[in-house]
């Protein structure tokens, strides 16, 4: 067929909101637990790994499917 990719199914944009999620993390929550510092460190790694799995699930999985 000559237009296979429009037919295909349309992806849904979790994994788009995952990474936005996780940016948010990233940038707001340190400024926001500022004066405790463990709260800081945690919303960052828990940024960094939902931007990943974000990652993961909108660029990473595609590729390896192909």
């Amino acid at each position: 067929m000559a237009h296979s990719e429009h037919n295909r199914a349309k992806q849904s944009s979790g994994a788009f909101a995952l990474i936005i999620l996780g940016a948010l993390l990233l940038f707001i929550a340190p400024t926001i637990h500022g004066d405790t510092p463990d709260l800081g460190v945690a919303s960052l790694v828990f940024g960094i790994i939902i931007g990943g799995i974000g990652f993961y699930l909108r660029f990473v999985r595609k590729v390896r499917r192909k």
